[in-house]
């Protein structure tokens, strides 16, 4: 019937934290369907407050079709940000790591320092700020 996407920004995790910033990000989602849900299904333990009734689901991407599509928008947006991004940014090879910390990715972080894109409450980017004194 309706299906959205939403965002938390760098700050507001960096602010919040992660699972936080997720919570905010699927009200913000769930405040944007028209129609209006009378139901949220959530994968996972955890849910924000919303407006209507909520399910958690653990492993609820596996077992219920909705939860399944809205993990496949979710990584497709993702993917596309992170393409975007790699145009700003060429030099960290977000195309090829979609911002998943693999060797490579801490390699071009360790080597270019942090983007602003980069979350300072991220290990890897706290610890490179904190051995170089800037950001």
């Amino acid at each position: 019937m309706a299906w959205s996407i939403a965002h938390a920004s760098v700050q507001e995790i960096d602010l919040l934290n992660i699972l936080q910033a997720t919570m905010l990000a699927m009200q913000r989602a769930v405040e944007q369907l028209n129609p209006a849900p009378e139901l949220a299904r959530i994968d996972g333990n955890r849910a924000p407050t919303l407006h209507c009734a909520v399910q958690t689901l653990v492993g609820g991407d596996a077992i219920d079709p909705a939860i399944s599509a809205a993990s496949i928008l979710a990584k497709t947006a993702r993917d596309a940000d992170l393409l975007l991004l790699h145009e700003r940014y060429p030099c960290y090879r977000f195309d090829l790591h979609k911002g998943y910390p693999t060797a490579e990715h801490l390699r071009l972080l360790a080597l270019h320092g942090p983007c602003p894109e980069h979350r300072s409450s991220f290990g890897p980017v706290r610890r490179i700020v904190e051995q170089s004194g800037s950001r």
